[in-house]
């Protein structure tokens, strides 16, 4: 244990080491983190580099259209938002409606509303709405209850349009992804999904374990053929 905290703290240090040479301050996204806070929702955002990885994912991609499955407070819906084009459009669904306000509050705060729809509901429910009108994805995020990530996978293909790119988080899980005993039915949705993912024609992938300030974790990213 004593070897494990000290790879976290030096995991911590190299990540504020590249946020300071990476990611500029910035007011915006620290007032979301500082909202978030006050209003008690779960610190579990993504950090400032996870942030900006799926922000040049995105840009990289060239998405106009981004499905985000998961907003909790909105600091990733910031950052997908802002590798939009001007005329592209965001849509994040998040079940929680008390969250969904602080999401919409930060969102407006920094100056994204015009391209951010925040859809409360759950979010299985509110995924057919897109389907029925005809709306595809050129890249998209998932990050919600991982119980459902194989779910949200089959919606994420049915969405996607052809070259899109989709990022799962929380894949890792502390290594408990390996776990074949483990009794946690987050881990089970994520090793479901995994399932999906190997056995799936339509979708090619790989996976990144990341560490730092949120732990010791990763991130699937997929490319839908």
């Amino acid at each position: 244990m004593e070897g494990f905290q000290i790879s976290k703290n030096i995991w911590e240090q190299v990540d504020e080491y590249f946020i300071e040479k990476l990611i500029p301050t910035d007011s915006t996204l620290d007032h979301a983190l500082q909202t978030n806070k006050e209003y008690a929702i779960p610190e579990i955002d993504v950090s400032p580099t996870q942030g900006k990885l799926l922000y040049l994912l995105a840009k990289i991609k060239g998405a106009k259209n981004i499905l985000e499955i998961g907003t909790l407070g909105g600091y990733s819906s910031i950052w997908l938002a802002r590798s939009l084009p001007e005329n592209g459009k965001l849509y994040t669904l998040e079940v929680d409606p008390e969250h969904a306000e602080v999401a919409r509050y930060n969102i407006q705060y920094a100056n994204c509303s015009n391209q951010v729809e925040v859809i409360v509901g759950e979010a299985l429910d509110t995924l057919p709405i897109f389907k029925e009108k005809s709306i595809s994805f050129d890249f998209i995020f998932i990050d919600a209850d991982k119980q459902n990530n194989p779910q949200y996978l089959e919606w994420a293909l049915a969405l996607s349009n052809s070259g899109a790119v989709i990022v799962s988080d929380n894949v890792v899980r502390d290594g408990n992804i390996v776990d074949s005993s483990t009794n946690d039915d987050r881990v089970v949705g994520v090793q479901e999904f995994m399932d999906l993912l190997k056995q799936e024609p339509r979708i090619e992938s790989t996976a990144i374990q990341t560490v730092g300030s949120k732990g010791y974790d990763g991130f699937v990213i997929s490319r839908v053929k």
